[in-house]
């Protein structure tokens, strides 16, 4: 559960789900995704790209990938039932909801006390909401099952 967006290799991320999945499991990966390429696209646009790198590194984590890209390592594993879904439009709310919460007096403090990190955190969140806004942020849920 959202644990994808911190790892910088995301082939070995999931090599290493399905070499720990039992035979006939579920695997589940819940994960913050940049929107699939275009069929003529090799690359995000310079706009976008600039947007999720002040993302990352405000939040300290390495390069997305898209959801097709995880489909494209599940389907390299001969898993079966592969599936992903955007659930973009349920967990956008999220963001306005968590800066009018940080906006508030026990917000404010409480950023305080947290330190620089969070704060820097908290500074970028107007950025997710234009990232989903853009249609470049994914919340992606990708499921599919390892054969008995």
């Amino acid at each position: 559960m959202e644990s994808g967006e911190h790892m910088p290799d995301k082939a070995k991320f999931v090599n290493e789900l399905v070499r720990v999945a039992a035979p006939g499991a579920t695997i589940i990966i819940v994960t913050w995704c940049h929107r699939d390429l275009g069929a003529s696209e090799t690359t995000l646009k310079p706009d976008e790209k600039r947007l999720l790198d002040r993302i990352c590194n405000s939040f300290y984590l390495p390069a997305w990938c898209s959801a097709a890209d995880y489909l494209k390592l599940l389907e390299s594993h001969s898993l079966k039932d592969i599936k992903a879904e955007d659930w973009s439009p349920y967990v956008a709310p999220f963001w306005p909801a968590v800066i009018r919460s940080a906006l508030t007096w026990k917000g404010i403090t409480s950023l305080l006390r947290t330190g620089i990190k969070t704060i820097r955190g908290a500074l970028v969140m107007p950025l997710m909401i234009q990232g989903f806004k853009k249609d470049l942020i994914k919340y992606a849920v990708i499921t599919c099952r390892k054969p008995e």
